[in-house]
């Protein structure tokens, strides 16, 4: 088992210099959260200082759209894109996007006007897409299981909040 060791080495203490008191924690074995089935609580932690295991946040969402962090610059949300879906057609004038692919496979499509997406790859696990601010852009479920992503855009594009647990949910709260 791995221990964190905090104490003195050859009588310096490297990790404490100051003597500061070390909190018991510190002194037990490390904790790998990877080896353990962690449910992690789907809400939107911003504007605060936040960490998360991405990877798995992303699988464990199951609805079309949650706002995962939102701050005055970024924000954070995960998708689960069923099986024959997409995220839907769109366009952020100001905004750049960055996705990441965590689970199954999709077909993303890129272009200067909704009617010449000239730009298409076939994306799977572990995959990047950057759509610069302008583009229009669509991501569709090629695969046999849903697709799992998280989206970061900057500046955010939706509320504070944010959960669609349908596309239809999304399509509806876009048309108010």
């Amino acid at each position: 088992m791995n221990y964190w060791y905090y104490g003195p080495y050859n009588g310096i203490n490297v990790y404490n210099p100051y003597h500061y008191p070390i909190p018991s924690w510190a002194l037990t074995p490390a904790y790998n959260p990877d080896h353990w089935r962690i449910y992690i609580k789907l809400k939107d932690y911003g504007p605060n200082p936040f960490v998360v295991n991405i990877e798995k946040a992303t699988k464990q969402n199951n609805t079309f759209r949650t706002a995962l962090w939102t701050g005055k610059h970024l924000q954070i949300t995960l998708m689960s894109i069923n099986v024959g879906e997409d995220i839907g057609l769109e366009r952020h004038p100001n905004t750049d996007q960055f996705i990441r692919i965590e689970q199954g496979q999709g077909l993303v499509m890129m272009g200067d006007s909704k009617d010449k997406l000239d730009f298409k790859k076939k994306v799977y696990d572990d995959y990047a897409i950057v759509i610069p601010a302008g583009k229009w852009h669509n991501v569709i479920n090629i695969g046999y299981t849903p697709l799992k992503l998280y989206s970061i855009y900057a500046p955010p594009q939706h509320p504070h909040g944010t959960v669609h647990r349908t596309k239809k949910d999304a399509e509806e709260h876009e048309n108010h």
